[in-house]
């Protein structure tokens, strides 16, 4: 709008401004929220406050938009409940905090369900699954749980794998403050295996060639050793989720409809593919899943989505 517009239209917009209250400094009134989309409970009636961390392709900010796997989701599932998505960019543990504290109304990003997590927090239905994935330098070769022993490993601070990695008799934890310190240490030869997101290994593969990273998948520990070392069960196939704060019950609920909705769709396996991911490993959930959260924070016949 130009500035002799503006001053044309200044006297005209506060007499208005002063019998409505209800327009903005261009003059244009708000948009209208739905009374479904009000009912959510979102911090701002009708925008949707989603704190997330530079981390592609699952979720990264393009201007003011948020891309990649879960922003693609998150933002069709918005779409639906009619809500504008608001991002704020943060770090693994701001996204957390942020839910935890109730100054975003959701984080998203490869978050994994824990028991400790869902104690502080709501977690949605799990819009896909992870599969154990690994980054190993070229030529190096890990398959089962006691291959990892006396490795240094590496992961995110705060992921679930630390707990998993501190469990390894004789393996070296190097917790990063994001993935791509895993990567520099993994393609300098300071660490043997980096543990991951899958369609991020994917990714680096790509666009860092020069690190010769390979992606290679843990064979599941059994239950028995699961049993016998707790920690393992994040080496399996493990539920990713949105995480809500714990009064966000409408729309944690509202979410997981949605999302339950894409699966059956077919959205979510056209989603999984976009980014290269394996519907089929992605979108079936292990025979455990539906016990970890069964009793938990979803009712004792609760069954994991599917496609």
């Amino acid at each position: 709008m130009s500035r002799i517009l503006i001053a044309r239209i200044a006297p005209l917009l506060a007499a208005v401004a002063l019998t409505a209250g209800s327009l903005t400094a261009c003059g244009g009134s708000k948009e209208p929220v739905s009374d479904a989309a009000a009912a959510l409970g979102t911090l701002e009636p009708g925008v949707l406050k989603v704190a997330i961390q530079p981390y592609a392709p699952y979720t990264s900010l393009v201007g003011d938009k948020m891309a990649g796997l879960d922003a693609d989701i998150l933002n069709a599932v918005a779409g639906k409940l009619g809500l504008k998505v608001k991002p704020e960019l943060t770090d693994f543990a701001g996204m957390l905090a942020g839910v935890q504290s109730r100054r975003v109304d959701i984080t998203i990003g490869g978050v994994a369900w824990t028991a400790e997590r869902q104690k502080a927090g709501l977690f949605t239905d799990p819009p896909y699954y992870s599969p154990p994935a690994m980054a190993v330098r070229a030529g190096e070769h890990y398959q089962t749980v006691q291959d990892l022993q006396g490795k240094d490993l590496g992961t995110v601070e705060g992921y679930v794998w630390v707990k998993s990695i501190q469990a390894v008799p004789g393996a070296k934890l190097h917790a990063y403050p994001d993935g791509n310190g895993v990567f520099d240490d993994l393609g300098a030869g300071r660490i043997n295996v980096g543990f991951l997101d899958p369609l991020l290994v994917l990714a680096a593969q790509k666009e860092r060639p020069e690190l010769k990273v390979e992606t290679q998948y843990l064979t599941a520990p059994s239950a028995a050793d699961v049993k016998a070392h707790p920690p393992y069960q994040y080496f399996q196939q493990y539920m990713t989720a949105f995480y809500l704060p714990k009064q966000a019950t409408a729309l944690e609920k509202a979410i997981s409809e949605q999302i339950r909705a894409m699966y059956a769709s077919g959205e979510l396996t056209e989603l999984i593919k976009k980014y290269g991911g394996d519907p089929g490993q992605f979108l079936k959930p292990a025979p455990e899943i539906a016990k970890t959260r069964q009793g938990v924070d979803r009712p004792a016949d609760w069954q994991p989505p599917s496609i």
